[in-house]
């Protein structure tokens, strides 16, 4: 469908535009903007929408504790696992001699968990999860300094401690769990002997701690921060005289603390994901794609025919183009909210990321929620602009194609998730318009 419209409307609509290698914007030069010049609105190019799948993601280094499973209805079932290494500023009991250290006592140990705010599905419904002792360092593979959502490490099958509760990230500040006694005394009596006296002699007895969560219970994930701890609590006896004390082991060093975030997709749309080079049709998934935090699942969107373009005119360009995205009716909620935005990658046919979006100054390009009210959602969408995108795409002399991918901003550390609509949906169709200049 092509449509004319006036060209002092349409050179006040790009006033701001601009191009980059990579750019979403495209600048029109004075010489195009004859008199007798076109500007047509073209909107029935063809967009293809897939659902492609990361083979990981980063995890470590992202300050952020993830706790917690749920099953979500689209998706699957999800849980995380946090997997980290503690350390304490001194490796000594507050004690000045051997004699007076002979007067501590034990009490006990707990773990210190602190809300940061975050929080994914239904905190309504109690959440189970238990402590456990790593088996191994927190050490990444060789050659690598990262540790991913699909990573793990061995650890007891022993709990140190578990706790059932109903999340409140924004009421309360944090959540403490009582630890097994034995394993505080133990704990305890290694720092009493000073068999403990650096963090080497510290980190080979105790190599670290992965809390796992319960499945039985499955509504919720919860962050918490780093500033979390592990708290024994000890006792000095001198006569009728007893003072308290507490010795705190915390996450020092966030590289050595991340979250094995997994994905069972089994029984839904999305069950044969393929590799991370492939892609799964929108046409397979009910005319929907599909986008997650956490788990690798993101949303390609394909232009194939953008080439035929320059053929509308024997001169012509793309000086702009919309492109919107629909997310699915009844897909989210106040439990599963919209993200103010989306990220937005530059990738080849093997989803290889080459960078992302940007402004003409550089800037990453985002595409951005427009929440207006009205009846049946219609106004709700993505918006971004695209042109220098494609009409990079349009004058490529080889046949390589570069599609856009989509992801939600807080990628490494969230669980979040999104199901947007393609051309053929019966309520949420993706929408591109695009202006061309015929000169």
């Amino acid at each position: 469908m092509h449509k004319f419209i006036l060209m002092l409307f349409f050179v006040f609509a790009i006033v701001s535009c601009g191009t980059d290698t990579d750019g979403g914007e495209f600048v029109v030069g004075s010489d195009y903007l004859a008199v007798n010049n076109k500007v047509i609105l073209i909107d029935t190019v063809t967009v293809e929408m897939a659902t492609i799948n990361f083979d990981s993601l980063i995890t470590s280094n992202q300050s952020k504790i993830l706790i917690g499973s749920y099953d979500d209805p689209l998706f699957g079932k999800v849980k995380s696992n946090s997997y980290f290494q503690l350390a304490s500023d001194s490796y000594s009991l507050i004690s000045t001699t051997d004699t007076e250290s002979a007067n501590y006592v034990f009490d006990s140990i707990s773990m210190i968990l602190k809300y940061d705010n975050y929080y994914y599905g239904d905190t309504t419904k109690v959440q189970t999860f238990s402590i456990h002792r790593l088996l191994q360092k927190v050490k990444p593979n060789t050659d690598d300094d990262y540790f991913y959502n699909n990573s793990a490490l061995n650890y007891s099958s022993e709990s140190l401690g578990s706790i059932s509760y109903k999340p409140r990230p924004l009421e309360k500040d944090s959540i403490n769990i009582k630890m097994d006694a034995a394993f505080g005394e133990a704990l305890f009596q290694k720092f009493k002997q000073r068999d403990i006296t650096d963090f080497d002699n510290f980190t080979e007895y105790l190599k670290g701690l992965v809390l796992v969560p319960s499945t039985e219970n499955s509504s919720s994930i919860i962050g918490f921060g780093l500033t979390s701890k592990v708290r024994l609590y000890y006792s000095k006896y001198l006569g009728d005289d007893i003072d308290s004390f507490v010795k705190d082991f915390s996450i020092i060093d966030a590289t050595k603390q991340f979250n094995a975030i997994s994905l069972d997709k089994t029984g839904t749309l999305i069950q044969n994901l393929p590799a991370s080079n492939s892609k799964l049709s929108s046409l397979m998934t009910n005319n929907q794609s599909y986008i997650q935090s956490g788990t690798g699942v993101a949303c390609r969107i394909d232009f194939p025919n953008i080439k035929q373009l320059k053929y509308i005119s024997d001169k012509g360009a793309i000086v702009d183009a919309e492109l919107i995205l629909k997310p699915v009716n009844n897909t989210y909620s106040e439990k599963f909210p919209l993200s103010d935005s989306l990220r937005v990658y530059v990738a080849d046919k093997l989803n290889r990321i080459s960078g992302t979006l940007n402004t003409t100054s550089g800037t990453a390009l985002y595409a951005m929620l427009n929440k207006q009210s009205d009846e049946f959602n219609e106004n709700v969408g993505y918006s971004l602009s695209v042109g220098g995108f494609l009409q990079k795409e349009m004058l490529k002399q080889s046949d390589s194609r570069s599609s856009l991918v989509f992801v939600l901003p807080n990628i490494y550390k969230a669980v979040n998730r999104l199901v947007l609509g393609d051309q053929k949906h019966l309520n949420n169709k993706i929408q591109l318009k695009i202006y061309y200049l015929s000169y």
